[in-house]
């Protein structure tokens, strides 16, 4: 029992002797006389001027060093400067063998960032280049801690951030970003455990001209391995103003928590809540394996918007509707799941003001394939035009841009490629989408629905189908673009489609009546307007069935022509105001750009035309 009591007695005597001679050496020990050293030993290492302008003080319990008004320079030119840096010690830890930061303080910092013209960075000049000797040098291996498994004990009590700024001038691009009033305040910082984080800035853009005041505040909290991650309880508010917004302030502010977990590959967003103006999104997202091979399960959603109104928010041009109350309700949410690689869009749900959609979707990341369904209810069309004396005056300057185009002497500007082949070579789709009612230029169509897939550059429609006034269409087309000449096929047949209703919603014409029925069969070739007129070549086989000229009379004009030019009177007067017919059909072949139709034949009553 004495050898452990005076061992005892030996480790209380030693931490007596190291608190006292460090109190010693903090009394004693200037360190304010080893200035010039430290300036030297930064230049001579460096190509930085040291200027220790400021006092260098000690503190004894926490044990500390404080330094102010420091300035390092480059070429003459500030690189750095810093008013105050505090770091502190907790004395009692050094004895316990568990060092712990009891306070670092750093405020004033100002960095000054700049590129040249040829793109160097002026940190990349703070050390001199190696000579030979130095280069050929092999690195040192890396310091080991004793038993080479120890984690870093990492505590600090408190850290703070205030006053610093740092301004980055690009010469290459005109460039300048200028962040300052960046405070940070950070406590209790512990790995495995949360502590709170309070960041505020201002940063400011010359291209274009942006100015961002933010604040971030969460509690994080880190392993000690430094390969898992949390943030809670995160709110973070942005007012961002300038050139992109048209002179006003936008508001947007996130809320909710994250974690990742490097090792595991597994991140997740929960809660999360993001708004710019009065647009909301809302997420909750799970994520298992970063690498080709990611799966993703959660939900997404937009709460319902005014499209017009995030425009004025936004300082942006106002879209001119025809019906002003349209875009005023858009809504979108989805849940998403899906294999590995795979995402995949689930109860997709888009809502446009009246008109709702429902649907699915996938995106295979390898292939880069999209597959796509959607259904929509009732859509009008026509209520998202612009007004119609916009769309005259637009008409107006699309033909006076069209007359500038062709130059001074008439001609007509020079042919461009319709389709980018090489674009349309990449995709991989697969999409169907359908509307239970789709009305457009006044024209209503029923239970329209349209599929169309494109792989290696073959792009097919395989339906657009529709009910149309009491009767049907349906059209395909093809465009082959897996070579430098596409080849276009297209086929349309409508069977059973009343003229007077469609021609008096299409244009308010009530001349002609009866069942139409059309068939088509169209091909060419080429990537330009005048290659594909030339090359064009198909037949339209079309007829009209027990229908009416309406308004007139052929009959009676017929008949009264026959009369006079045998000089005689007609005795019959009661001719009707309509021509019926039983049939009238015709076939239009197309040779390149010549149009031949050789028998339009008119059955009417009594007459043949």
């Amino acid at each position: 029992m004495k050898a452990v009591r005076y061992v005892i007695y030996a480790l209380i005597a030693l931490v007596l002797l190291a608190v006292i001679a460090v109190a010693v050496a903090v009394t004693v020990i200037d360190p304010n006389t080893y200035k010039p050293q430290i300036e030297k030993v930064v230049e001579d290492a460096t190509n930085l001027e040291l200027d220790l302008a400021g006092d260098i003080g000690w503190s004894f319990i926490p044990l500390g060093l404080e330094l102010n008004s420091v300035e390092a320079t480059l070429d003459g030119q500030r690189l750095v400067a810093l008013e105050q840096m505090v770091a502190q010690v907790d004395f009692w830890s050094l004895i316990a063998m568990a060092p712990r930061v009891n306070t670092f303080v750093l405020d004033g910092l100002d960095a000054r960032l700049e590129v040249d013209e040829q793109g160097n960075g002026n940190w990349m000049r703070i050390m001199p280049e190696p000579s030979a000797e130095t280069a050929s040098k092999e690195p040192a291996e890396p310091a080991q801690t004793a038993d080479g498994s120890t984690p870093l004990n990492f505590n600090v009590d408190n850290v703070q951030i205030s006053n610093a700024q740092v301004h980055y001038n690009d010469r290459t691009t005109g460039q300048q970003v200028t962040l300052e009033n960046f405070s940070l305040n950070a406590a209790d910082i512990t790995f495995g455990s949360a502590f709170p984080l309070d960041i505020s800035f201002r940063v400011e853009t010359s291209e274009p001209q942006l100015s961002v005041d933010g604040s971030i505040s969460a509690q994080l909290s880190a392993n000690q391995d430094l390969n898992e991650f949390t943030a809670n309880s995160l709110e973070a508010a942005f007012d961002l103003a300038g050139e992109p917004f048209g002179g006003k302030t936008v508001t947007a502010e996130v809320s909710g928590s994250a974690a990742a977990n490097t090792e595991n590959e597994t991140a997740s967003l929960q809660d999360l809540t993001a708004s710019l103006a009065n647009l909301t999104l809302t997420a909750d997202l799970n994520v298992s394996g970063f690498g080709e091979q990611p799966e993703v399960a959660g939900s997404l959603a937009i709460e319902e918007f005014s499209l017009k109104e995030l425009l004025d928010n936004l300082g942006m041009p106002a879209i001119e509707t025809t019906d002003p109350d349209v875009l005023n309700a858009l809504a979108f949410s989805t849940d998403i799941g899906g294999a590995g690689g795979k995402p995949e869009l689930q109860s997709l749900k888009l809502k446009l003001d009246d008109t709702d959609f429902e649907g699915s979707g996938s995106y295979d990341l390898a292939s880069g394939g999209i597959v796509f369904r959607l259904q929509g209810t009732s859509l009008n069309a026509d209520r998202y035009l612009p007004p119609a004396a916009e769309e005259d005056e637009a008409a107006t300057d699309s033909e006076e841009q069209q007359t500038a185009d062709s130059g001074n002497n008439g001609e007509a500007a020079p042919e461009t490629d319709l389709l980018p082949l090489e674009t349309l070579r990449t995709l991989l789709l697969d999409v169907d989408v359908g509307l239970n009612e789709l009305i457009a230029s006044n024209v209503t169509v029923t239970n329209l629905a349209t599929s169309f897939t494109a792989e290696d550059g073959l792009i097919r429609m395989d339906e657009l189908s529709g009910d149309l006034y009491e009767g049907s269409f349906n059209k395909t087309a093809t465009i082959d673009a897996r070579q430098d000449n596409p080849q276009w096929k297209v086929t349309a047949d409508i069977s059973g489609v009343q003229t007077l209703p469609l021609l008096t919603d299409l244009a308010e014409m009530t001349m002609l009546s009866g069942a139409a029925n059309l068939d088509a069969d169209v091909t060419t070739s080429g990537n330009r307007i005048s290659a594909l007129r030339d090359n064009a070549r198909g037949e339209i086989s079309f007829n009209l069935a027990e229908g009416e000229f309406r308004q007139m009379n052929l009959t009676r004009m017929a008949c009264q022509g026959i009369a006079m030019a045998n000089q005689d009177s007609l005795a019959t007067s009661d001719w009707g105001t309509t021509t019926p017919f039983n049939d009238m059909r015709g076939t239009l072949k197309i040779d390149g750009n010549t149009l031949n139709n050789t028998n339009l034949v008119a059955a009417l009553a009594g007459m043949k035309l």
